[in-house]
C-alpha cells in the first residue's frame, strides 16, 4: 500500500511546485513537464531491471534500496541550480527508486494471493489516491513555509519511509530453497561421487562426462538465464500483444491531465489551495473507486470477462477528458475531478489484474517487466506533448481534448480486440474438446501404435538397418 502509493502519487504530487519552479528558472510549460515525464518513464522503464533484481535478491532488499534512492534523489534536488539537474535528481534518481518500489509490490501481491487477488490488488492500489490526497495539500503547506527547496528536503526524508515498507515484505518460499541448496552442496561433497561416476561409465558406454556437457551448454545457459528473467516468448501470446498495444496507446493521454490539472486551475484564476484541493478531491474518489472496482472485478459475473470491464474504464476515462473543456469555473472542475477520480481508479485497480488474467501468475513477473519498458516511451512523451500544445495555443483545453481522444481510441481498440480474442479462445477450446471426446481419432492413433510395435517385434536382427531407418522416418513425421 505504501510502496505503490509513493510510486504512483509522488510524480503527480510534485506537480504542485512546477509553476513556482518554472517562474524561478524562467522555463516553459513543456520544459517543466519533462520532470514528471522523466520520473514516470524511469519508474516504468526500469521495470525489467527491477524484475531481475527481485528474481535475484527478493522483494525486501530491492524495496529498501529503492527507498534509499528516492530519499537521496529528492535531497539532492533541493540543491539544484538548473532544470537539467532537476531532470537527473528528481527524474532519474527518484524515478528509479520508485521503480524499485512499484514492481516488487505488484509482483508480491501475485505471490501472496490467488482466489481474492482482484480485491487485494484494489486495496493495494488504493495507496496511490491516499498518498495523493495527503501529498497535494501537504506540498502546498510545505511550499508556503519552506519554499520549494526546503520542501524537497522534507519530501526526501518522507520518502525514506519506503525502506520501512520494504522491511515488511515477508519473503515467500525462502526456507525450501535454502534446504534444497544445502542438499545440493552436501551431494557435491559426498565421498560416493567418484564411485557413482565410475559405475555410470561402466554401465552406460555412451556416457558423456559432465565437463564436456558444461562447455556445450554454456551458450544455452546464457539464453535460458535471460529468458528466465524476461520471457520473450510472451510476444507470441495473442492476449499479451493486444494488452500491450492498447496500454501503450492509452498512456499517451493517461498522466498528462493529472500533471496539468492544478496549473490549469491556477491559470483560470483559482487560488493555490483550491487548485491543490482539486487533486485531493480526485484522490478521495479514486481511493473509494479502487477497492470497489476490485470487489466488482472479483464477482462471478465480471471476472470471466474482466477485459471488457477494463476497456470500458479506459474509454470512460477518455470521455471525462473530452468533456473537461466545458468546465469553465471552479464548480465545473470539481465535477470533472470527481468523474476523473472514478475513471482513474477503475483503470488503475485493473491495470495489473487484467495482465495476470491473460498470462497467468507464473509468467507475470516477466510480463510486468516487458509491459512497463514498452509503456515508458508513451509515458515519457505524454505530458511534454500536452505542454507543447499549451505553449502553442496558449490554452489548456487542447491538451485535454488530445488526451481524451487518445484514451477513447485505446478503449475502443481493446474492446474490439478482446472480443476477437475471447472468440478465438472459445473456438480453440471447442476444437480441443472435440479431439478429446472423439473416440475414432484416439482409437486410430492407438491402433497405429500397436501395429508399429508388432512390426518392430517381428523384425529380426538382420533387419536392424531397416528398423533404424524406419525409426528415423517416424520421428520426422512426428516432428512435422
Amino acid at each position: 500500500f505504501v510502496s505503490i502509493g509513493f510510486a504512483y502519487a509522488f510524480p503527480k504530487g510534485v506537480a504542485i511546485f512546477f509553476k513556482e519552479i518554472q517562474d524561478f528558472f524562467g522555463t516553459s510549460y513543456s520544459e517543466m513537464a519533462w520532470v514528471s515525464s522523466i520520473m514516470l518513464a524511469t519508474t516504468y522503464g526500469a521495470g525489467p531491471i527491477s524484475s531481475i533484481l527481485v528474481n535475484r535478491y527478493g522483494s525486501r532488499p530491492v524495496v529498501m534500496f529503492g527507498g534509499l534512492l528516492c530519499g537521496i534523489g529528492m535531497v539532492s534536488a533541493a540543491f539544484c541550480t538548473s532544470v537539467l539537474q532537476l531532470y537527473i535528481c528528481v527524474g532519474f534518481i527518484t524515478g528509479f527508486g520508485l521503480a524499485l518500489n512499484l514492481q516488487p509490490a505488484v509482483i508480491i501481491i501475485g505471490k501472496y494471493f490467488l482466489k481474492r487477488r482482484p480485491i487485494a490488488n484494489g486495496l493495494a492500489m488504493a495507496g496511490s489516491p491516499v498518498m495523493l490526497c495527503t501529498l497535494a495539500p501537504l506540498n502546498q503547506v510545505l511550499f508556503d513555509n519552506f519554499g520549494w527547496r526546503g520542501s524537497f528536503l522534507i519530501l526526501g526524508a518522507i520518502l525514506l519511509n519506503c525502506c520501512v515498507a520494504g522491511a515488511l515484505f515477508r519473503p515467500v518460499g525462502v526456507a525450501k530453497q535454502s534446504v534444497k541448496n544445502q542438499m545440493i552442496e552436501e551431494g557435491k561433497e559426498a565421498p560416493k561421487e567418484e564411485v557413482t561416476k565410475m559405475s555410470v561409465e561402466m554401465s552406460n558406454p555412451t556416457y558423456v562426462p559432465a565437463e564436456t556437457k558444461v562447455e556445450e551448454e554454456e551458450e544455452k545457459d546464457c539464453c535460458e538465464k535471460i529468458n528466465q528473467y524476461l520471457d520473450f516468448s510472451l510476444f507470441k501470446h495473442r492476449g499479451f500483444l493486444i494488452y500491450l498495444i492498447g496500454n501503450v496507446l492509452m498512456f499517451l493521454g493517461f498522466f498528462a491531465p493529472i500533471v496539468f490539472l492544478a496549473p490549469y486551475a491556477k491559470h483560470i484564476g483559482i487560488d493555490e489551495y483550491s487548485a491543490a484541493f482539486l487533486l485531493s478531491i480526485l484522490a478521495i474518489v479514486d481511493m473509494i473507486a479502487r477497492p470497489t472496482t476490485g470487489i466488482i472485478a472479483n464477482s462471478k459475473w465480471v471476472r470471466p470477462r474482466i477485459q471488457y470491464f477494463f476497456s470500458f474504464s479506459i474509454a470512460f476515462n477518455g470521455a471525462c477528458h473530452l468533456l473537461c473543456p466545458l468546465a469553465s469555473g471552479y464548480t465545473g472542475l470539481v465535477v470533472y475531478s470527481i468523474f476523473f477520480g472514478l475513471a482513474f481508479g477503475m483503470v488503475c485497480a485493473m491495470l495489473f489484474e487484467t495482465l495476470m488474467d491473460l498470462v497467468g501468475a507464473a509468467r507475470f513477473t516477466s510480463a510486468v517487466g516487458l509491459v512497463t519498458i514498452a509503456e515508458c516511451c508513451t509515458i515519457l512523451l505524454g505530458p511534454p506533448i500536452g505542454g507543447t500544445l499549451i505553449d502553442t495555443f496558449g490554452d489548456y483545453r487542447y491538451m485535454f481534448i488530445k488526451c481524451g481522444a487518445v484514451m477513447v481510441l485505446a478503449g475502443t481498440f481493446l474492446f474490439i480486440m478482446n472480443y476477437y480474442n475471447y472468440r478465438m479462445l472459445a473456438k480453440e477450446e471447442k476444437e480441443r474438446k472435440a479431439k478429446e471426446e472423439n473416440p475414432k481419432i484416439v482409437r486410430t492413433e492407438n491402433e497405429g501404435r500397436s501395429n508399429w510395435n508388432k512390426e518392430t517385434l517381428q523384425d529380426g536382427p538382420e533387419l536392424e538397418p531397416l528398423r533404424d531407418e524406419r525409426e528415423g522416418l517416424k520421428t520426422e513425421v512426428n516432428g512435422t
